[in-house]
């Protein structure tokens, strides 16, 4: 991942634009830049990109659940935007809709 261009803070909202895949190969790097700017930026909603991702196992859904755990304390909210079919439908499966909203494309 690209850090400085992957995770962005603009106006408390962290946007993290994932990558083509999400995996245990990665999810460490992410979430762990993820803990680090929540802390450290003021963050206080996130915002999980999907444009570039074509693939997510249960790592990637631990990722986005841990943040969850993390950003709810301060009382933010967890979106996940530009999700294909495919993340979508893996979002869902795990009941991470009930936690997170997933904006649709317009």
């Amino acid at each position: 991942m690209k850090v400085e261009e992957d995770f962005k803070v603009i106006d408390h909202y962290l946007c993290i634009c994932m990558p083509k895949e999400v995996d245990h190969h990665n999810a460490a790097g992410i979430t762990q830049r993820a803990d680090d700017m929540i802390c450290k930026r003021e963050v206080k909603n996130l915002i999980f990109d999907f444009s570039d991702t074509e693939f997510m196992d249960s790592s990637g859904i631990g990722i986005i659940l841990g943040r969850y755990k993390k950003i709810s304390c301060f009382q933010g909210k967890v979106y996940a935007i530009h999700a294909s079919q495919q993340i979508r439908k893996i979002l869902h499966m795990s009941g991470l809709q009930r936690i997170i909203e997933i904006l649709e494309d317009k």
